[in-house]
């Protein structure tokens, strides 16, 4: 139970959302939820309790707490700023967090919005997937105020393990941008390991058992090198969403000038898998673009 309990709204019960919404009801919040697929909103409702509104504006009302994790930045602008969006109805002084991966552009045309309306304001993209969600071990990093920050960060305590405050507005999802960039190259760094160990005729066991506690080690190797070997790609951040994601850092990148040859390599070999039906399977699946 949650020291301090919240009115709080959450907009989008996916699989990332939904278990977090689920964190935040049972520390003790008063939690309504919106989904634009309202039998997901529904069936999180029949798991966890809280209230389920017609609307993001609906939701918002007299909430203390706005959250948002939804697809992309058309989405979240609708959920904010459209005719039903949330901000509309939130009390001056009232938090919103959102958890969405988003252009950085968005994030700072937000917290200019929330600023003018007496709004606080938190871009707050996560790490550590479906399961980080459910287990309640995500990693946030977040852009913004640091009253904003301060104010948020007890309520995200819920289903966080580490939250770190990086910057003004912007800085969360710039910073996500950053993870995304590192995360490319370390998969298809595995992927090639792993088929070169196999075209070796070696035991991938034994070879994961020797290379993962050196320095060859990652979260990667550690979590997905025994299902990759399995051709087993089900463990939730599908490539749909990672290439959405490398899209923006690519984007940005021609902003501020920054070179990024691995990771619109590895965009590209994800686009190869995109075309072969794996959209919806997991990032590992980026070693099914190498022969065995």
């Amino acid at each position: 139970m949650s020291e301090t309990s919240y009115r709080i709204a959450f907009i989008g019960t996916g699989v990332m959302g939904g278990p977090m919404a689920g964190h935040l009801a049972r520390a003790g919040h008063s939690v309504t939820v919106y989904n634009r697929t309202r039998t997901k909103a529904d069936a999180w409702r029949e798991q966890y309790g809280g209230e389920v509104a017609a609307t993001p504006r609906a939701a918002a009302q007299g909430a203390d707490v706005v959250l948002s994790c939804v697809g992309n930045d058309d989405d979240l602008a609708e959920v904010t700023l459209g005719s039903e969006g949330a901000f509309a109805a939130m009390r001056k002084g009232a938090l919103f967090i959102d958890h969405t991966t988003v252009s950085a552009r968005i994030a700072r045309q937000l917290a200019a919005e929330a600023e003018g309306r007496g709004l606080h304001s938190l871009d707050a993209p996560v790490s550590g997937g479906q399961a980080g969600a459910q287990n309640g071990t995500l990693s946030i990093m977040c852009g913004g105020s640091a009253d904003a920050f301060a104010a948020a960060e007890p309520v995200m305590r819920a289903y966080a393990g580490r939250i770190v405050h990086i910057g003004g507005p912007g800085a969360g999802q710039t910073t996500k941008m950053v993870n995304q960039i590192a995360i490319a190259g370390v998969i298809q760094g595995v992927s090639e390991a792993l088929r070169f160990a196999q075209a070796s005729g070696l035991d991938t066991d034994k070879v994961f058992e020797a290379v993962s506690g050196g320095a060859a080690a990652s979260w990667q190797m550690l979590n997905r090198w025994g299902t990759m070997a399995k051709d087993e790609f089900d463990f939730g951040f599908a490539v749909d969403w990672m290439r959405k994601d490398l899209g923006l850092a690519l984007e940005e990148a021609r902003v501020n000038g920054a070179t990024l040859p691995v990771a619109s390599l590895v965009d590209q070999f994800y686009a190869d898998v995109q075309k072969a039906g794996g959209g919806r399977k997991d990032t590992s699946s980026l070693v099914t673009r190498l022969p065995k």
